[in-house]
């Protein structure tokens, strides 16, 4: 018998996650705005959006060593009310400077929880269900990108920005009380893994980094550096080629990457990695392709299905290997690792592919943004190789 994958403390992490990165998506759009309505320049408004970030990928490190001793439950709960705290305070942001700490408040919110999301995740979830339990949970993450961004521009241009601050604080909220009713670490689950981590790690670079989790963190830097530069500018691609309901793009690629996933885990469980992010990497070259010959809607919303697919199975797919790969008392600093790597690509990544914009065009940047997949590719294939090649020369 297959072993029980929807179990209560999976469907409320699901849940929490879904309404943390709701919230954060909601902000996404607005906040720029916000900050321009409080006298905030262009580089002020790139601070606020870029000290989120770095704050997160700076902590993440951290989290890992703070969760043996606090435990993953209670570290995790800790973020996310962080989150809370950050966003219900935008309402009483008046000046820029104010509002920059509150973003480095809220990244590192976000970076706890992110982190321990998935460390948590992976500990209830079954091994033999790894890749389709994952993948299952991402889903609240499409599910977010998909509504977040245009529930928080309607509630802004409906009621204001004081009405979007304080239902972001109640969505969080439900994320607070989800997160509470999952049971903790018990002390001497600690206790244990405290003491395999101080028998296994003798650097404090062992302590902040996941040498096992590098080479998936390098494929997932170059995911996100190709999905840095869809995301972002994808709105100014529609004005360049004249295309409307470019915001029908992000639903397309939601919903394609929500669907996927009911396959995708399943494959990698059964088939192995190799079916999941092969192929998927096929699917986002293609949906890049694509993108460079867009001229009207149908083909703006074909590029996002595949696009989609493409990255709706090799994010969790990643995630998934990452977490095999390494040992129990290991999977916060791994997936620390993970992400920091895929945040610092999706960062990197808007940046190197607005200049190429900017010196080009938009479509022939989604071009170019292929070029990470093709690199992507190159690099996993290789290490393919010299697996079996190394596996052929010392048989089991």
């Amino acid at each position: 018998m297959r072993e029980k994958l929807w179990t209560k403390p999976f469907v409320l992490l699901m849940l929490s996650n879904l309404f943390l990165f709701l919230s954060l998506e909601m902000l996404l759009p607005t906040l720029p705005v916000f900050a321009a309505d409080k006298g905030g320049s262009d580089a002020q408004i790139g601070m606020i959006i870029g000290f989120f970030t770095y704050s997160a990928v700076l902590l993440r490190p951290f989290v890992g060593m703070w969760s043996e001793r606090f435990g993953k439950k209670t570290l995790l709960l800790a973020g996310v009310v962080i989150c809370l705290i950050g966003t219900a305070s935008y309402y009483a942001a008046v000046t820029i400077t104010f509002m920059l700490m509150l973003r480095i408040l809220h990244g590192i919110g976000f970076g706890i929880a992110t982190t321990l999301y998935g460390t948590v995740v992976s500990d209830i979830i079954p091994a033999s269900r790894r890749g389709e339990g994952m993948g299952f949970f991402g889903t609240g993450n499409a599910v977010a990108i998909s509504l977040g961004p245009f529930l928080g521009v309607w509630l802004m241009e409906q009621y204001g920005f004081d009405v979007l601050f304080i239902v972001g604080a109640c969505i969080l909220l439900v994320a607070v009380l989800s997160t509470s009713f999952v049971k903790g670490d018990t002390k001497e689950e600690r206790l244990r893994i405290k003491a395999e981590s101080k028998l296994a790690d003798t650097s404090l670079l062992l302590r902040l980094m996941e040498p096992k989790a590098l080479l998936p963190s390098l494929l997932g830097l170059l995911v996100g550096l190709s999905l840095g530069g869809v995301i972002s500018f994808i709105t100014l691609f529609g004005k360049e080629t004249g295309v409307s309901n470019i915001g029908y793009f992000f639903l397309a690629l939601a919903i394609s990457e929500f669907l996927i996933r009911f396959v995708s885990g399943r494959i990698f469980d059964r088939q192995g990695r190799f079916w999941v992010l092969f192929p998927a990497a096929l699917f986002c070259i293609v949906g890049c392709v694509m993108l460079y010959f867009t001229k009207g809607t149908a083909m703006l919303l074909l590029s996002a299905v595949f696009y989609g697919a493409g990255f709706g199975a090799i994010f969790p797919a990643l995630q998934a290997w990452v977490i095999d790969r390494v040992e129990p008392h290991r999977r916060g600093v791994a997936t620390a690792t993970f992400y920091n790597a895929f945040d610092i690509g999706i960062g990197s990544g808007a940046i190197l592919l607005g200049l190429v914009a900017s010196q080009t065009n938009y479509a022939t940047m989604y071009l170019v943004s292929s070029v990470f997949f093709v690199l992507y590719l190159a690099v996993y294939l290789y290490y393919e190789r010299r697996l079996k090649r190394s596996s052929s020369r010392n048989p089991a």
